[in-house]
């Protein structure tokens, strides 16, 4: 078959190139303790869009350093009780779509919460406050600060706040709740499951975020990895701090974070992916230690896999 990569064989055994800091468990403890200190005042706003099969809800919660965080909440009519949830995560620059999007799992009698990621396209706060450049996009966002300040540190933990948040609704059984997501979501889907290991089924779509200098050495810092590149043209031009930064990007690579999931995992990956490279993807998917399966799509890139949809909603059946 044709490569962009290496081969399948040496993808399934392939460990990642990017350093894991040495204090990196320490670390997600530290920014855990965080999130549970803070009081999420949750609220439910209902929504002005109204359908005869589901109540359909705004919801807000404030995460680490205050900022208020927005989600769709779609809850099915007439389910007394507790029934299974869907926690849905977006790709990068997005938000969580329109409430359409999810009435099917709705018509099933799961509820279903999509999170706006802060600072993205859309309503969730982004609060600021980090020292150095903000150019580009949001990997980049606090690596001149101290290592608890990049974003998506606060990004992970907003995920593995609002499943909490879901799994204590009395509507809900937080035994039975499932995290899915594309790229970006993807990630997301892999970061909310490994710092809230009680999620049940999990099923993540080519993530991002993961083994950034893998792509650096593929030349492939571009598109949703342009940052990078762009970060190190402006601020490392000669690669003096090479080791530091790909360091402190290892405290938010989610391979790091694979092996804390317990939960069923259902990944994709399109062998041809060039936006998210798939030795980038194995480098998280052969650290997890659960039960997993892996849909190989070898002619596909970083795009829609035919069928993958429907493999998900079989799989979130088992909940």
């Amino acid at each position: 078959m044709p490569l962009i990569d290496m081969p399948l064989e040496k993808l399934h055994t392939y460990q990642g190139r990017n350093p894991r800091p040495e204090d990196f468990d320490t670390y997600w403890a530290r920014a855990l303790t965080e999130m549970r200190s803070v009081d999420p005042a949750v609220e439910l706003v209902p929504s002005s869009f109204t359908v005869p099969v589901a109540d359909c809800f705004d919801l807000y919660f404030t995460g680490v350093r205050g900022a208020r965080v927005h989600a769709k909440y779609v809850r099915p009519k007439n389910v007394t009780e507790p029934h299974p949830a869907i926690l849905q995560f977006h790709g990068y620059t997005g938000n969580a779509g329109d409430w359409t999007d999810k009435l099917a799992y709705a018509s099933l009698g799961y509820s279903v919460v999509a999170m706006d990621c802060r600072g993205q396209g859309g309503d969730s706060e982004d609060v600021g406050g980090v020292k150095g450049t903000t150019h580009k996009g949001h990997i980049i966002r606090g690596l001149d600060d101290h290592p608890d300040n990049l974003l998506f540190r606060h990004i992970f933990l907003d995920t593995a706040q609002l499943a909490s948040i879901v799994m204590n609704f009395p509507e809900v059984d937080e035994n039975r709740v499932g995290v899915m997501g594309g790229s970006q979501g993807g990630a997301l889907t892999i970061a909310c499951a490994a710092l809230e290991p009680s999620i049940k089924r999990l099923a993540p779509l080519y993530p991002f975020l993961s083994d950034y200098k893998r792509v650096w050495e593929m030349d492939l810092a571009a598109g949703a990895y342009e940052e990078l590149k762009t970060y190190f043209r402006s601020f490392d031009p000669q690669h003096l701090r090479e080791d530091e930064i790909f360091t402190n990007l290892g405290y938010i690579d989610i391979q790091f974070l694979a092996n804390r999931i317990r939960g069923e995992v259902l990944m994709a990956v399109g062998l041809m992916d060039q936006i998210c490279p798939p030795s980038t993807q194995f480098a998280a998917y052969n650290k997890i230690t659960a039960p997993k399966r892996l849909e190989i799509y070898p002619d596909f890139g970083h795009e829609h896999l035919p069928g993958f949809a429907d493999k998900i909603t079989s799989f979130m059946l088992g909940l």
